[in-house]
């Protein structure tokens, strides 16, 4: 009479386990080969894997991996927390300089999105052949202000000439060189005839979230920063003035699906949610539509 196997596979881990040994393999009837039986358990064990193996597949690609620039950390945050309510997708959210994430990706990052903020950085992506062809999209027009906490009794009114109160001896500003909220600040300045008068008192932030938290906790007066950060939960006690939006250029903030990305889907999935349900999150912070023909110059909470 044959042998008949009864091999026990199972485990609490999604990767079925065949644990071949004389608890799990039983024979009966006439004796068999001990080679042949052990073999035939290895078989049996690599199918196990070989159908669990596309179930954890499927479970990988439910996340997407997304750099993004740190004037987005509240607007974005908002938006994935409502995409993940109404899909079947975990948004993981990295936020930092455009610039670093741009260093970052061109050395093969495993992002699967970048919001940059402004164009330049998708654009030198672009032309390395590291962007899907289809998956890019202009989604906001970023505003600058400075800004003070509510505690201080700075008076904003004159703009620019508030930077030359004796009070002022730090000025928080993203690092010009990486965060294009940095660049701007810095060309504002320029425009404004105050570069060289305040370029002393500047210091600066890994990225734009640091240059406020410079300015929360004391470190600088006065922080040239994003609107939509001034607009968030943790800053929006304190006051801003809006700089003018003819004295830096037009921040055209700009996301990208990375052609390396193994859930291009998803990722093209996630940016449409943005340019459509997206918009009016983003207008809460300050945004502006980048097909606007004529962005606005003072921001009015409504």
């Amino acid at each position: 009479m044959p042998a008949r196997l009864n091999l026990e596979c199972g485990g609490s881990t999604p990767l079925l386990r065949c644990k071949p040994g004389r608890s799990n393999l039983r024979r009966t009837g006439a004796s068999s080969d001990p080679r042949r039986l052990f073999f035939l358990t290895l078989r049996l064990c690599a199918l196990c894997v070989s159908v669990a193996i596309p179930f954890l597949s499927s479970a990988q690609q439910t996340q997407l991996n997304i750099a993004a620039a740190s004037d987005l950390k509240f607007a974005l945050t908002d938006l994935a927390a409502t995409y993940e309510k109404q899909s079947n997708v975990k948004i993981n959210l990295t936020f930092g300089s455009s610039g670093n994430f741009f260093a970052q990706i061109q050395n093969g990052a495993p992002f699967d999105i970048f919001f940059s903020a402004d164009s330049d950085y998708p654009r030198k992506l672009n032309e390395a052949g590291l962007v899907l062809p289809s998956g890019t999209y202009q989604y906001a027009v970023g505003h600058v202000v400075l800004w003070v906490p509510a505690n201080s009794k700075l008076n904003l009114a004159p703009g620019w000439q508030v930077l030359l109160d004796p009070v002022v001896q730090k000025v928080a500003v993203a690092n010009p060189d990486h965060a294009p909220y940095g660049a701007a600040a810095v060309g504002a300045l320029k425009k404004s005839g105050y570069y060289d008068r305040v370029k002393d008192k500047l210091v600066f932030g890994e990225n734009i979230s640091q240059a406020a938290q410079f300015v929360q906790s004391g470190s600088a007066q006065v922080g040239i920063l994003a609107l939509s950060l001034a607009l968030s939960p943790p800053l929006r006690d304190g006051r801003f003035w809006q700089i003018p939006q003819n004295q830096y250029l037009r921040m055209i903030q700009t996301a990208v699906v990375l052609k390396n990305s193994p859930r291009k889907d998803l990722a093209l999935s996630f940016l449409k949610f943005v340019s459509t349900e997206g918009g009016k999150t983003l207008e809460e912070y300050g945004f502006d539509k980048p097909g606007s023909s004529s962005p606005y110059q003072l921001y009015r909470p409504k």
